[in-house]
Parts: structure tokens; sequence; C-alpha cells
């Protein structure tokens, strides 16, 4: 492939420019996610059987794969199953009152009731931690359970073993694996800004990107890595099954007609992408197919002005080298 005028490097540049969150930035939001962390467990150290058990940073800022653009941070907050009510518009305000006796400095305003979360801002900064409530029963392995926000019904997950998923492929594709996800999920965001009905959550492109390292494709080399994860999703189409045997069976998965099916891989029974319709996987397909011949042409285009205009169709006007 023909890359005399933007190459891998040129990626790596615009990646730390444009894409990624600085490491700085960073550390200043996990500090603040642990800031609470801590609090609840001093608090628990004198109230040991307080309902909230334990804080896990959990989303994009944990695994690695956080864009620059980032606006809050994930938190799970894992509470004992038997206290606490299994509907989510019970169990969100139930969290919100637990959180402010738990954190009593805070002040009303900074606790914001969600329809999936609870937020909590913090005045010096003006950055929000999301807490997401999950529903615990003592595993070790801290698998509980989530409650979906459109179907009401119960979900198993566990923060530490996503977490422990991704790592493995970050340390099998040091540096490459998290990067390429974030240049995915930068698309991702560029297309949902054009086309309110496109969707292609964070969630489902690092599985998908984990499918493909896992099936040997190469990462190390970006134009080409982004060529080859375009071109898989526009020849597949979405129609394989992704499944991961970390910790599970694939067979054990459940059949399933979903237009497209990417399998949490803690879970055997959960879709990542159960509420996707037929129209949003065109959607996706279309984006993907347009993304594959932007880059294909930007490989062989022999000018810079082409190659830059063609790159811009991927990663929109503020691409530049």
């Amino acid at each position: 492939m023909a890359r005399s005028h933007v190459s891998h490097s040129d990626l790596v540049q615009f990646a730390d420019e444009r894409v990624n969150l600085k490491r700085d930035d960073a550390v200043d939001l996990r500090r603040q996610a642990n800031m609470l962390r801590d609090r609840l467990e001093t608090y628990l150290a004198d109230h040991p059987d307080f309902e909230l058990r334990k804080m896990l940073l959990s989303g994009s800022l944990a695994k690695g794969t956080a864009l620059k653009s980032i606006s809050d941070i994930d938190v799970a907050c894992y509470i004992s199953c038997d206290a606490a009510p299994h509907k989510i518009s019970e169990l969100i305000p139930w969290l919100a009152a637990k959180l402010e006796n738990a954190f009593p400095n805070f002040k009303p305003e900074q606790v914001t009731r969600k329809t999936y979360s609870v937020g909590v801002r913090f005045i010096t900064t003006g950055n929000e931690v999301d807490i997401v409530p999950i529903l615990y029963s003592g595993d070790p392995e801290w698998r509980g359970f989530l409650i979906s926000q459109e179907t009401g019904e119960e979900l198993m997950t566990s923060i530490p073993l996503h977490l422990q998923f991704i790592r493995k492929r970050k340390d099998e594709n040091k540096t490459h694996f998290a990067q390429v996800v974030r240049f995915l999920k930068f698309w991702a965001n560029i297309q949902k800004q054009g086309n309110e009905d496109f969707r292609f959550k964070s969630f489902m492109a690092e599985l998908l990107v984990a499918h493909l390292a896992d099936s040997g494709m190469k990462l190390n080399d970006y134009p080409e890595a982004l060529s080859a994860v375009f071109n898989y999703m526009a020849s597949d189409g979405f129609r394989s099954t992704i499944a991961f045997n970390d910790y599970y069976k694939v067979s054990d998965c459940k059949s399933t007609t979903d237009p497209v099916r990417m399998w949490d891989p803690v879970n055997c029974e959960n879709n990542a992408a159960k509420l996707y319709t037929e129209k949003n996987r065109e959607l996706l397909l279309e984006a993907a197919l347009d993304a594959g011949d932007a880059i294909d042409a930007a490989l062989r285009a022999t000018t810079k002005e082409d190659t830059v205009r063609y790159w811009r169709k991927v990663f929109g006007p503020s691409f530049s080298v």
C-alpha cells in the first residue's frame, strides 16, 4: 500500500492530538473516581452493614480506551441484592439516598438522579461521576446484575472480569489494541453526529476489535489495520456471531435471530447488540463500506491533498497531518 502522504506515524500524531485522552487527564479523572471509592470504604469501616458494598471504576476510562472527548466517569456501585429495589425506577432514587448518607459533605445539587445511574458532580472540577448500580450477592469475582433500562431484565456482569478480558488483549497487542479501538470509537462518534439513527456503542467496538485480534488480525500498522477492520465489517455485514471463550463455552450461547450478535464476554446470555434493528445493522454496514472505500482510496491517492480528503471522510474535518 502506498502511504507516502499519510503514514502510520501520521495517524499516531493525529490520535495524540485529537483522539486520545491525555495521560495526565486520565490520571486526574481516575483520582476523582478513587476518591469516591475511598470515601465509601471509610464509611463501610464504620458501618459494615451498609447496603453499598463496593465502587469500581468501569467503562472506557478503566479499560484505557477513553477518547479525548470523554464527558463523564463511569463507576459501578455494587449493592447488597437483598436490600435494594429491583426496578430501575425505584433503584435509582434509592441509590441516590444511600450515596447522600455515605457522602454527607455533598450538596444536594451535586447529586443527580438519572434514568439509569446517579450522577455525582465535583464542584472544583465540574467533572461528573456516573454511578451505575449492580445488584450483588457475594460472588468472589464480583459477578452481579445490571438492570436494563430498556427491558427491565437483570443482566449478569462482572466489572473485574470485563477489565481482565480487555487487559489480556492489550497485553497481546501493546498500545495497538487500545488505539485501534479508540479510532473506531472516534469514527462512530463522527457518524452519530451526522445521523441520529446511527448506533455503534463503545462496548461493541471493543468486542469487534477483540474478535479480530483473536482471529490473528495485525493491529500494529494503523492504516492497514483500519482498512482491515472496515473491510471485515463490510464483507461480513455483521452476520457472523461474535463470542468469546474466556469465561464460558461459546457453544453455550443461546441461539437468536437478532440482526447483530455480539455476546458479552462475561455472560453468554447477553447479546450486547440485542436491541439493534435491521435498520441499525444496515446503517452500520453502509457507514463501514464508505469508511473502507475512503481508506482504500487514501492509500492509492497520488497527492497529499487527495489523501487527506479521503481520510477526512473517515475522521471528519479535524483530520490533518
